[in-house]
This record gives structure tokens, sequence and C-alpha cells, in this order.
């Protein structure tokens, strides 16, 4: 070390902006941060490696981001993110609008230029704040070292409120590096949240709906998928024996396995659960939002919609409730199930010929041993191979709407997916993330092969943080989904092929191990030697897709829902 390397060294440290940034994040109680850090974040950087938070280097920002969201989707706690200006900022954005369109808690922190003077001109240089605004909740850059305190406070109380979302905070590197004195504005304390209650009028008025409607249905939306509102509503079907289906997002609320639970709508229309949407006259609707894609259309003189949710309804051309239950959803759940009991007039017996036969069909091609393997096939073996507690982390793409129709859940937040935004690239992080929290639970990432060559590199990171992770890739040498569509709209089959790495080999690169199935029976003690190995596991599994077209095209063109 040179004399003025080891004089900066053993210098006494001046407390500075970056110092007091990293107290008030270890007051919220942050304990890491995803990063891919740049030079304008080094004071920070720095600061953060003296005090309680860990680095979590990623090999992407929006690796960074999908796992920070992840952390704040299952914790209920905001994720926290980390990036340089420019570039390290634009690819945050993608992860913005995961956590914001989820309702996903995250913290994003990204670096910037000199605010007060700067011989780089506009290199690098973006408005960052502005970018982010659409796509955030708050979004704010740092000019002044005594409003730090306040400002990392309100990010927070903005990220968790509901709906809670994403929040920015630019920190430029003059600021960061600048001196505390003793007029800094100390930490804030943190104040609790306190849920208003619907009011009982209202509730009054939802409970004798519900009573008077004759085939009244039950929809568990995304915004359910909270701490405590699962056994709430789980209560409310035992006490009023109404039938319940459930967005993709809203998978896993109450366990797929119960005698009431009639289907998921993986699709917004025409498909079977449809049929017992379109024969309710009352759809009492909780934690939907309009952002998650519909799953089910109204019409003006159509199904009635009660909207029980955090939030008044975001009112829009498919969605107009006639009644909105705004306030704590497990409490407004309760005094609903309390006030409705069993009603003798209720008629479920069309929705339970529905849920029969969704059931029968979701059995179908189970045992299939055709080779490449049947999406049925594959989900089957992924549910036999999954204890109760075990995590799915679906990427997206046309296996996703495969796995929301048939595979069943039994506890909450079992099957991490987005039907908000729907990125591509967000599965393998976020079942790492999954694995981190969760070291104890069997945790996959099942990946198309675009969704995961799109942040493919973070098996890296996945290998540095020595997790135990299957990573299912389904191969089908193009973007299937896109495909299906195509073919759904009558078009010729064209520009959506490509071609792929040896995956086995690519997995092996990076010290992960790599298996190629080659045979449908294989599938299942493939997965079940991988999982019982523990660490990285690559499985490349060639899928035969022709089923979309057959199952999720034609045979529900032909469709004729029971009398």
């Amino acid at each position: 070390m040179s004399h003025a390397k080891q004089a900066a060294a053993e210098a006494p440290h001046t407390e500075n902006a970056s110092d007091l940034f990293v107290r008030a994040l270890e007051n919220e109680g942050v304990e890491r941060i995803y990063a891919v850090p740049g030079e304008e974040n080094l004071d920070l950087l720095e600061a953060i490696r003296t005090s309680s938070i860990e680095i979590v280097l990623t090999r992407h920002e929006q690796g960074a981001g999908f796992m920070a969201a992840t952390y704040g989707r299952l914790t209920g706690k905001p994720g926290v993110c980390m990036a340089t200006l420019g570039p390290g900022a634009t690819n945050l954005v993608t992860a913005a609008a995961y956590a914001q369109l989820g309702a996903f808690p995250m913290m994003m922190i990204t670096g910037q230029k000199p605010i007060k003077s700067s011989k780089q001109g506009q290199f690098q240089i973006i408005d960052v704040v502005d970018m982010m605004r659409p796509i955030t909740k708050y979004t704010a850059q740092i000019v002044n070292v005594n409003r730090i305190p306040s400002m990392v406070r309100e990010a927070f109380r903005l990220a968790q409120e509901e709906r809670p979302g994403a929040v920015h905070l630019e920190l430029p590197e003059d600021i960061a590096a600048e001196p505390l004195d003793d007029k800094t504005t100390p930490v804030f304390g943190i104040s609790q949240r306190r849920w208003a209650h619907a009011d009982r009028e209202i509730l009054d008025k939802a409970a004798e709906m519900i009573r008077n409607a004759r085939h009244p249905l039950l929809l568990v939306g995304a915004g359910a998928n909270r701490a405590r509102i699962w056994e709430a509503l789980t209560e409310f079907v035992n006490v009023t024996g109404i039938p319940f289906f459930n967005t993709q997002m809203g998978k896993g609320v109450i366990r797929g396995k119960h005698d009431l639970f009639v289907g998921t709508a993986a699709l917004s229309s025409d498909d079977y659960v449809h049929c017992a949407i379109d024969k309710a006259d009352l759809i009492i609707n909780v934690g939907h939002d309009v952002i998650e894609k519909p799953p089910f259309f109204m019409e003006h003189g159509g199904t009635k919609v009660i909207h029980v949710n955090f939030k008044s309804a975001e009112v829009d051309n498919v969605y107009f409730p006639q009644i909105e239950v705004v306030g704590d959803i497990a409490t407004s759940v309760q005094r609903l199930a309390n006030r409705v009991g069993k009603v003798d007039s209720h008629d479920f017996a069309y929705f339970m010929k529905v849920r029969d036969y969704i059931e029968q069909d979701v059995q179908r091609g189970k045992d299939d041993d055709s080779f490449p393997v049947k999406p049925q096939r594959l989900v089957w073996d992924v549910r036999r191979v999954m204890p109760e507690d075990g995590i799915i982390a679906l990427d997206n793409g046309v296996y996703k709407i495969w796995f929301t129709r048939n595979y069943r859940t039994t506890q909450p937040n079992t099957v991490l997916l987005d039907n908000a935004l729907a990125t591509m690239g967000a599965g393998l992080p976020s079942a790492m993330e999954a694995a981190r929290l969760y070291p104890d639970r069997r945790v996959m990432a099942i990946c198309g092969d675009g969704g995961f060559m799109m942040n493919s590199q973070e098996m890296e990171t996945a290998i540095r943080l020595k997790l135990n992770l299957v990573v299912m890739v389904i191969n089908d040498s193009s973007y299937g989904m896109i495909r299906w569509k195509q073919y759904a709209m009558g078009l010729e089959d064209y520009g959506l092929e490509f071609g792929n790495p040896d995956f086995v080999k690519y997995a092996e690169s990076y010290g992960a191990t790599g298996h190629r199935v080659t045979s449908a029976d294989a599938l299942l003690p493939t997965l079940e030697k991988a999982f019982e190995a523990g660490g990285v596991h690559l499985v490349d599994v060639p899928v035969d897709y022709s089923e979309n077209t057959k199952v999720l095209v034609d045979e529900l063109k032909a469709k004729v829902c029971l009398v």
C-alpha cells in the first residue's frame, strides 16, 4: 500500500450524508440491499460497508430490482435495490414497473453526478427522477442533507401503504459526500400503520345484497394475498358456504383443494370457469383491481359486483362495482361473514357442476408419456415433487396459463407470478429471493427459454449466495406465448423462433448442475434428484406446445357451458 493510501485508510472518518442515509435505512429495518453499484454510489457503498446492512451484488440491475420486489412481496417490508446513474437507473425501470403494478413494496436508490459543480458536462446524465415519476409512488432527488431522514421515512411510508409499490430516491455524488454538522436532522421514529375499517352502513348493504342474491360467487384477487387475509377469507367461505374462484395473482390465498374452489380465471373470458362466472348474479370481489389482467368483463345491466379492498375501485369500462367496502380486507371479510351466515335460498348446484368438470379437465394428460413433454404432464409432475409449502416462481410465457389452470395450491404465496406487468426475465431472480428467504423450503424457478435467457446471468449470483434452487427451463426454441396468439389470430407461423445454448453446459459453466430430460418418465425423478442433492440445478425440459392450440384455442372455441 502506498503512503498516500495508508494515510487515507488511517485518517479518522468524518460522518457524511451517506452515513446518515444508511442510518435512516437501518432505522427502517433494512438488512440488505440488492445492487449493481457505480462510481457515483461509492460514498454510500462505503457507509454500507461499516453498517449492519449487507450488500447482495447481482449481475444486472433488473436482477437486483426483481429480488428486492420479491422480498417486498413475501415480507410486506420494502426491498431495497441500488444502481448508478444513467444506464444503471434505466435498467431498473422494468423492475420499478413490476413492483408498482404488482403492488410489491420496493425502494430504489440511484446515484447522480455532482449537482453543485461537475466537470463532465452531460455525460451519462438523464432526468432519472422524471423518468421514474410515472412508475413509482414517490420519486425525488436529495439536494439537502438535512432532508435525508424525512425523505427516507416518507419513501418507506408510501412504499408500504396500500396500495404498496415502488419508490425512488436519487443521491447525487457531492451530496453523498457532504459532511454532517450539529444542525443535521436526526433519524425519525417509525409510526405504526393503522387500517381504517369499512363503514357499518356499507357493510349492512353489502351483506343484504349477498343474502338477496341467488347465485353469489366469491372472487379472490392479488390484494388478498397479504398476511392475515387468507385466514379471514377461508373462514368466510366456511361460514357462508359461498364458492370461490381466484385470479392468477390471487392463487393460493384459499387453498385450491377446498371443496368450494371452482377454479382459476387463467384467461379473461371463455374458459370453463367463466361458465360459473356467467351464471353468477353477484360477484364478491375481494382484493382484485384493474391493474391485474381482468378475470372477467363486466357489462352494464349484467352481474352485480361488490368491491372489497383496502382502497376504492378504479372504475374502468370493464369494472364498475355497485357497492364498495373499503377498509382493512380481513376485518371487512370477517364482519361480512358475521352478517351473512348461511343463506338457505342460495343455489350453488351449477357452480359445483362446473367445479367437478374443471377438476376432471385438469387431470387430463397428467400421465401422458409422449415426448417432448406435454404441458399437462409438466404441471402434474411439478405438483408431485413440490411439498405443500414449496414455492414455484413463474416467469412469463404460455406455461403460466397451464400452471394457473392446473396447479393446485394449499398455502398462500406458494405460486409467485406476475399478471400485472407480466414481464419476462423476472422468474429466476424472484425464485432466488424466495430461496434466500426460505432456505429450508423447496423453491423452483419455472422459465421459458426466452425469459430465462433475459436474466440467466443471475445463475452466478445464485451460486455465490449458495442457494438451494431448481431452475426448470421449458425449451421450445421460440417465444411460445406469442406463437400461440399468432395461431389464435389465424396468422402464419412466422418470425418467433430462435436457437438456444446447450443449457446443461451453460449451467455447468456457472458451477451449477445441469440436467436434460429425455423422456416424460424421467421428469419427476430428475426433479427429485435435484432437490435432494441441494445447491443450484438447471433442468432442461423440451416441451410439446401443440396442446396450446388444441386445448386453449380449439377446445375452448367449441366449449358449451353446462346446462
